[in-house]
């Protein structure tokens, strides 16, 4: 994986002890297992939701509320079935839906729409994504339709198109993030774009993407 940026410091972000301390007025030392469970992924995690809210202050405020809520849990956390990458990932991506929601919190129907807009992290990953596929794709006037066709993909499979073009993490790497398998990583990108290719009406062939 990934290490964290200079701007995404351990110390300007997200679960400190005074944060912890402050909040639930008692000492806190962070497990070391959880600390270097931070070191590894909090850049990722800041990315992605940085992309989905498009918004970065948005996206510290999110990943800071899954440290806290990592930390207050973090025994149980490591007990669970799923593994702690996988917890971590379904609790980050409730976190992003809550934050998106947030500013519509007098208007149901506008949170429910908020929730499922995905305009802006579709339009950054269908331009990785028409490049890497642009043989295929060469006949396209504009990436509109591309958007479209992303933005209405299952959600396991648009997370992984997130996290792979418009982040550029391997398989491996997306693996890791989302606490599920590789070959789980491949297949729901090859799915994705079989599913975008249909929409769109092109022929991918036997073109197998590289990584």
């Amino acid at each position: 994986m990934t290490s964290t940026e200079d701007s995404d410091r351990h110390d300007t972000l997200p679960a400190t002890i005074e944060d912890l301390s402050a909040l639930h007025g008692v000492p806190y030392e962070m497990p070391s297992a959880l600390d270097a469970f931070y070191r590894i992924y909090v850049r990722a995690q800041i990315r992605y939701a940085g992309t989905i809210l498009g918004d970065k202050e948005a996206a510290k405020t999110v990943v800071r509320r899954l440290y806290h809520h990592l930390a207050m849990n973090w025994a149980a956390v490591q007990l669970e079935e799923c593994g702690a990458e996988a917890y971590a990932w379904r609790n980050l991506k409730r976190l992003v839906d809550d934050q998106a929601r947030e500013p519509f919190a007098e208007d149901p129907l506008a949170a429910v729409l908020a929730a499922r807009d995905r305009t802006h992290a579709a339009h950054e990953a269908a331009r990785e994504m028409l490049r890497a596929m642009r043989s295929r794709m060469a006949d396209l006037d504009s990436p509109a339709g591309l958007y479209t066709a992303m933005s209405s993909l299952p959600e396991r499979q648009f997370d992984v198109i997130i996290l792979h073009y418009a982040l550029g993490y391997c398989s491996q790497q997306v693996a890791h993030i989302m606490g599920i398998h590789p070959s789980t990583v491949r297949t729901h990108r090859r799915l994705a774009r079989e599913r975008i290719a249909a929409r769109l009406g092109i022929d991918l062939g036997n073109d197998e993407e590289k990584e």
